[in-house]
């Protein structure tokens, strides 16, 4: 298995939401795809049993932050929230462009985010599906449409099935010359 490298940082949280499975598996979920941070808002939910659903045990190793409203919540500094919800003018998912820092935050169950929450959200997008899906789900879909834009992947072929080799991260390497090769050089 290999390390995951994407540009920039993101991390994901919930707001009000009250079934622990789905906090568990989301959870579980981000710390597979490479999440800087993890964070509550106003939690209804039990963080034992949400335990059983995350068995990467995420808050181990990924920051889980608490929350009591949204009026404490605090991001770092150049973090775009964005806002996962079903609104007649938020962004569709497929033609969405990520922020390269962002912390994206889902709704609770059964409802919706917050009037408060919202007017918050740099950016709102939406799943461009019949219905709303699981709160978890759509959690995993943002974020592999994140992995998608942001990663270092091979272009996909013309033609159906795999190929390429990933894009290499950036990096310093030894100087190229594009014309000729300086006399100091050579010297050494």
């Amino acid at each position: 298995m290999s390390d995951l490298q994407t540009r920039g940082y993101f991390g994901i949280g919930v707001e009000g939401v009250s079934k622990s499975a789905n906090v568990g598996a989301l959870l579980r979920t981000a710390h597979a795809m490479g999440a800087a941070f993890c964070f509550t808002v106003a939690p209804g939910f039990d963080a034992r049993a949400a335990r059983t659903a995350d068995t990467s045990d995420t808050s181990k190793h990924v920051p889980l932050w608490r929350f009591d409203s949204v009026e404490t919540l605090l991001l770092p500094k150049g973090c775009a929230l964005v806002g996962i919800e079903i609104t007649e003018d938020a962004a569709l998912l497929p033609s969405f462009r990520h922020p390269l820092n962002a912390a994206y935050i889902l709704g609770p169950e059964r409802s919706s985010l917050s009037p408060t929450m919202l007017a918050r959200c740099k950016h709102v997008v939406r799943i461009p599906t019949r219905f709303s899906l699981n709160l978890a789900v759509a959690g995993a879909l943002v974020l592999y449409d994140r992995l998608l834009q942001h990663g270092r992947f091979a272009d996909r072929p013309v033609m159906s099935g795999g190929g390429g080799t990933a894009e290499k991260a950036s990096g310093h390497g030894h100087p190229v010359f594009r014309n000729n090769r300086p006399e100091w050089l050579d010297e050494t």
